[in-house]
């Protein structure tokens, strides 16, 4: 007797660190589609309540459109105390966030959301903790220069150039990436059966 197929798989995120991640442990997703949501903050949200919400509000906006599907939607968010990090567009904004993590321990929370073709919806949060040394001010100054930190929550890129600055790491280093591949293992497992 053969199994019945998997269902196609959707990736809810533009984000080419998701997709590689995904790729890696042989998931192919079938589509992506980006969810297109207003991602600032509530007044008063603190980040483990705004990484959840960013992840099940960008399933909700997706998985509509895919009910035959699995949709994996997913947001990383930086923390510092209790201060939700930037995805940092400018340099004036990387800049702050890598003065802000040096010589610091910081957060990095993985919200992740999974909807079966059932309409069932599954999620988790991931925390990995993150300490840099303390960096010189021309460390930061040629990491700004490499460009490597557009876009990134945070400001940094653990995978690349930035993984020199990593004194300390418990948790999930394929969170700190982009998306924690046990939890989301799990979750589409989950949704599949």
């Amino acid at each position: 007797m053969r199994a019945s197929p998997l269902p196609p798989l959707v990736l809810a995120s533009a984000s080419p660190r998701r997709l590689d991640l995904l790729r890696q442990v042989g998931r192919e997703p079938a589509e992506i589609d980006p969810a297109d949501i207003d991602e600032s903050p509530l007044a008063r949200e603190l980040p483990r309540a705004y990484a959840l919400r960013m992840a099940t509000a960008k399933l909700a906006a997706v998985a509509p459109r895919h009910r035959h599907a699995v949709v994996l939607a997913a947001d990383s968010v930086v923390v510092c105390g209790r201060r939700i990090l930037p995805k940092a567009e400018t340099v004036a904004e990387a800049r702050t966030c890598l003065d802000l993590l040096s010589g610091r321990r910081h957060r990095v929370l993985g919200g992740l959301a999974v909807a079966s073709p059932d309409g069932r919806v599954r999620s988790r949060l991931v925390e990995t903790v993150v300490r840099f040394k303390r960096l010189e001010a021309a460390e930061i100054d040629a990491y700004l220069e490499s460009g490597e930190w557009q876009g990134k929550a945070g400001g940094y890129a653990i995978q690349g150039r930035a993984a020199s600055f990593v004194a300390f790491l418990s948790g999930s280093y394929s969170n700190v990436v982009g998306l924690p591949l046990f939890e989301t293992e799990q979750l589409l497992k989950a949704a599949a059966s």
